[in-house]
């Protein structure tokens, strides 16, 4: 979850009222002053007081923030966005057994080195859904483990097995879903765990 402020956007010798939020790869300006800007894009970072200031594709915005608000984003632009090993909580301790293929390439290489042969030596279950009969296949497979699911699908209405169907399968099966994050530009994953 990102950080967001309703506050002040000076550029170009303007003042506009926005609402900002600072995501995992992106600054959003919504409101007067509209932009979408990749972290990577954002250059001469500074907290001056209650002032962000920053450049971006060659232009320089100040976002009134507050003192200690500043201080945070700056920190956080600052910092580099989790990998998405990490995200998924792989390591090389914690590894994932794959069910199924994988043809994603940003997924494949999150697991490059965190994969475990054998469920018994995997931390999470890890599948890429596409059919209802896959994900009844993966339950009847995980049986009484008590392995967490990562369970991936394709993004938006074209999707042939959507999350919602894939949410309410498994809270009907006795799981609950405790985290989501995007994993490419195709496919977003969810985690689930036994519910208690």
């Amino acid at each position: 979850m990102g950080l967001e402020a309703e506050t002040t956007c000076t550029h170009s010798g303007k003042c506009f009222a926005v609402k900002a939020l600072l995501e995992s790869s992106e600054l959003i300006l919504r409101g007067a002053l509209k932009r979408k800007l990749p972290i990577t894009a954002l250059k001469n970072v500074t907290a001056e007081g209650p002032a962000l200031t920053f450049e971006a594709e060659g232009e320089r915005y100040t976002l009134s923030l507050g003192e200690s608000k500043s201080a945070a984003w700056a920190k956080k632009i600052a910092a580099p966005p989790p990998s998405l090993a990490k995200k998924l909580g792989l390591s090389e301790t914690a590894k994932a057994f794959v069910f199924g293929s994988v043809d994603d390439a940003e997924l494949q290489a999150a697991l490059a080195g965190h994969t475990a042969p054998k469920p018994a030596e995997a931390a999470v279950l890890l599948a890429v859904l596409t059919s209802a009969a896959e994900l009844t296949v993966l339950l009847k497979a995980h049986g009484n483990s008590a392995l967490p699911l990562w369970l991936a699908n394709l993004k938006g209405a074209k999707s042939p097995l959507g999350e919602n169907a894939i949410r309410t399968e498994l809270r009907n099966a006795g799981f609950k879903d405790v985290k989501t994050c995007a994993v490419s530009a195709a496919l977003s994953a969810t985690r689930y765990v036994k519910a208690k």
